[in-house]
Formats: C-alpha cells, structure tokens, sequence
C-alpha cells in the first residue's frame, strides 16, 4: 500500500499536461488576439475606436495563459520533482500557488475592469463593477498578506 501511496503522486503528471495544453491554447488565442488587432490597426489606420479595448484584451488573454503556464510548472515542481525555472514561476507549496492564483486574479480583474471603464454607458452600473472588483481585490490581496506562513 506504501508504495501504491507514493507512485500516486503521479497522478499529478494529468493536470500537468492538462494544463499545458491549456496554456498553449491560451497563447494560441492571445496570438489570435493579436493578429485581429493589428489588421485593424492597418484597416482603420488606427482610427477605430476598439483599438484600445482590443489591446486590452490582447494583454487578458496573455496574463491568464502565463497564470496557466505558472500553475502547470508548479505542479510538476509540487507532485513530481524540481525544475531549473525563475523562481518566480514556481510555486513551493500550495500556498504559494493560491498566492500566485489570487494575484493574477486580481491582475486580470483590474483589465476586466479597465475593459468595462472604456465601455461604459451607465455610470451606476460602473460603480457596482468598481466596488466589487475593489472588495474581491482586497480580499485576495488580504488573503495573500494575513495568510502568509513564515
């Protein structure tokens, strides 16, 4: 039963390549993103006012194929063994890695939030967008600074 327990950690090795595969397809479309952006860049001859929502969108959609990419390689380092990468991509634990989540939450949070300020058409619906990107914000950010272990 020992052994069984300890080959289990491998197990891990399918949310690896799953997430791998994630993450590929996440640059894939952020580079998707890009190439639209650019072409309407070149027809509007910048004049098109999505422009900068495009760009926006462009910056989401890589922040969230590097969060996948980060949580794909700290899975590995958690689960299976050590990996020669900046030590910022790895996680050594599991709360690092809700660490990095909730970061790169509240990152893609403030694009969302951006996104929707470029947007706008009713104020108040803006306000209420606004307060509740600030509450889950300062959530996250508390759970990251009080949750802390030394």
């Amino acid at each position: 039963m020992k052994t069984l327990l300890e080959k289990s950690k491998y197990l891990a090795i399918v949310g690896v390549i799953s997430l791998l595969v994630a993450a590929v397809a996440a640059f894939a479309w952020g580079t998707l993103k890009t190439v639209a952006a650019v072409m309407l860049v070149f027809e509007s001859a910048g004049k098109d006012a999505g422009i900068t929502i495009e760009f926006i969108e462009i910056v989401d959609s890589f922040l969230i194929a590097t969060a996948i990419l980060i949580f794909a390689v700290s899975l590995y380092e958690l689960f299976i063994g050590p990996l020669e990468l900046p030590e910022w991509m790895l996680a050594h634990n599991l709360y690092e890695l809700k660490g990095k989540l909730s970061s790169m939450i509240v990152l893609v949070m403030g694009v969302k939030f951006l996104q929707k300020l470029l947007e706008v058409k009713d104020t108040n619906d803006l306000l209420r967008i606004g307060l509740a990107t600030a509450v889950m914000s300062a959530v996250l950010i508390a759970f990251g600074y009080f949750g802390k272990k030394d």
